[in-house]
């Protein structure tokens, strides 16, 4: 193939350690093993995608085995070994793809092929890609032969999954974390690939390209190769030109947007994001790049310009250091929450462009209901945890009861529509009063959430304080704060602590009745029994509260 012809990410991958880019600690060590003649039995590379896992095992394996040495390593005039590495056509160093190749059958193939040393080369090499991919019995097949190999033969294994290999497999590897590669660092190999393609791009198009590809070179590579064959003779790709490319916005119209929400411009923040829609922007993006300003604003004074990884010029940078300090850091961390559950929602609506709508309107709503400090019928601590789950169970509730099926309607009576009034003369002093009226009132739900999930840290007048297991329901404080005021006439404030509390009243019963089981277990009336029923197992006691004897 002529080299013209590739694509930017094969016609510029890396030959040699010194073309390596941001993996310089990786490339030393393992240079300085190799001149020591320490050579691990298998190497391991793990990373994000395109940062050099499979270029530096083929760099590795020409290293170990090129004609010249360590020392005279090849670097331009490539030996007969090194050439055939780098065309994967080198008889000793056979190349794997774990994702095509993942039973137990494909291992042994390997392994018997193992059996027999190197044809041409010192080291038979064996490179395995996404390792991670074999399956549980190929790893175990592997095990012995990786532990203690023949001198001749060598492992090299790359994977973007690390977690999904057995702990007995990585142990047995050196393993090496490549990096992720910095923002600047990527950005001056890219200007160097330009200049050498004769590409006419401005820089902010480059920074771009440096902020899409998340530290992967091979991704930023292959944003460049997109860019130049977008190119006019003669004309330069600019930043603008560059987002309509890549699906991308500038982020002033995002900065825009927010300043409006926060103003409760209705009108204006539908008409900014129709554009930003229109210029070919996909939902998902829209709420990531979001999020990503959420979380400058968030925290921008602990942020420099060059940390943001070139999301944002010195212009944005400086507007959204003075919008930051009139913002509160509550509706920033509320808005967060709302983005994120849009993220799930968006792929349940047909339409996604329409969810983001309705996200948007509900943050303008979300801001001015926060500045109130009060949700319907509970007051709430803005400081609390609990404080983001009580206004979206409110915003739903409200939704909820504004929808009425027509049907429905026409089946109740006007007469029969009459608000539900607080039952004054109840009077709730302590968590047992809590517990024994739900269970008068029949509310089953709340006694069990209340017994069964919920730990109490503290009750007081109108205020309790509660911690609670994952399985607690997701309208637990919404039902409790509508029955309280109900039956009370009163708010309550309900909050989650970091604190344990208490054991829960189903526990406490739990221990009651073990208590009283460990308890019969060392009575002589349990060990005359046992005497005569070996197999009898005692699985239940219950205390004789009035004092009188059942025998």
């Amino acid at each position: 193939m002529n080299n013209n012809s590739k694509v930017l990410a094969l016609k510029y991958r890396p030959q040699t350690f010194d073309d390596l880019i941001g993996q310089e600690v990786v490339a030393e060590t393992i240079t300085n093993s190799i001149k020591a003649d320490k050579i691990p039995n298998a190497y391991l590379f793990t990373g994000i995608r395109g940062i050099g896992k499979t270029t530096t095992a083929r760099i590795v394996a020409k290293a170990l085995n090129c004609s010249n040495g360590i020392d005279k390593l090849c670097k331009e005039n490539f030996c007969e070994s090194c050439k055939s590495i780098s065309e994967s056509s080198h008889i000793d160093v056979l190349e794997m793809d774990a994702a095509s190749k993942t039973g137990v059958d494909d291992v042994r193939d390997l392994i018997e092929f193992s059996k027999y040393g190197p044809t041409s080369a010192k080291y038979k090499i064996f490179i395995i890609d996404e390792v991670h991919m074999l399956s549980k019995q190929a790893f175990n097949a592997l095990l012995k032969t990786l532990e203690e190999p023949p001198e001749y033969l060598k492992f090299i294994f790359a994977t973007t999954e690390i977690k999904k290999i057995p702990i007995t497999v990585v142990s047995r590897c050196q393993r090496f974390d490549l990096s992720r590669i910095k923002s600047s660092e990527l950005l001056e190999f890219i200007k160097k690939i330009k200049d050498k393609e004769n590409g006419k791009i401005s820089e902010d198009a480059l920074k771009l390209i440096v902020k899409i590809s998340e530290g992967s070179v091979r991704d930023s590579l292959s944003l460049l190769d997109r860019a130049l064959l977008s190119l006019d003779e003669g004309k330069e790709l600019d930043l603008n030109s560059a987002q309509k490319i890549f699906g991308y916005f500038d982020k002033s119209q995002l900065i825009d947007l927010f300043e409006l929400i926060l103003k409760g411009e209705e009108t204006k923040v539908i008409s900014i994001y129709r554009k930003i829609y229109d210029q070919g922007v996909e939902p998902k993006v829209f709420i990531n790049d979001f999020l990503e300003l959420l979380y400058y604003f968030k925290n921008i004074n602990s942020l420099t310009l060059e940390s943001t990884n070139f999301s944002l010029n010195d212009e944005e940078f400086s507007k959204i250091k003075n919008l930051s300090n009139q913002i509160d850091s509550e509706v920033l961390i509320l808005f967060w929450q709302f983005a994120i559950s849009s993220l799930e929602e968006i792929d349940i609506v047909s339409n996604q462009h329409l969810s983001i709508e309705m996200l948007l309107i509900r943050l303008m709503h979300l801001s001015s209901t926060k500045s109130e400090n009060k949700i319907g019928n509970v007051e709430v601590d803005l400081k609390s945890e609990n404080f983001v789950k009580n206004i979206e169970t409110e915003l739903t509730s409200k939704t909820i009861n504004q929808i009425k099926n027509v049907s429905q309607e026409e089946k109740v009576k006007p007469e029969v529509q009459t608000e539900i009034k607080a039952e004054h003369e109840i009077n709730i002093n302590a968590f047992e009063d809590l517990i024994e009226i739900c269970s008068k009132k029949r509310e089953i739900k709340l006694k069990y959430e209340l017994e069964k999930n919920v730990n109490l840290v503290k009750f007081e007048k109108n205020r309790i304080e509660i911690s609670f297991n994952e399985s607690l329901d997701k309208d637990f404080v919404k039902d409790l704060s509508s029955k309280l005021f109900e039956w009370t006439g009163e708010r309550w404030i309900i909050t989650f602590s970091k604190l344990k509390g208490q054991m829960s009243v189903k526990d406490k019963e739990k221990n009651v009745k073990k208590q009283l089981i460990d308890e019969m277990k060392n009575s002589e009336i349990f060990k005359s029994v046992m005497d005569k029923f070996h197999d009898a197992e005692l699985i239940d006691v219950n205390s004789n509260k009035d004092g009188v004897d059942n025998d």
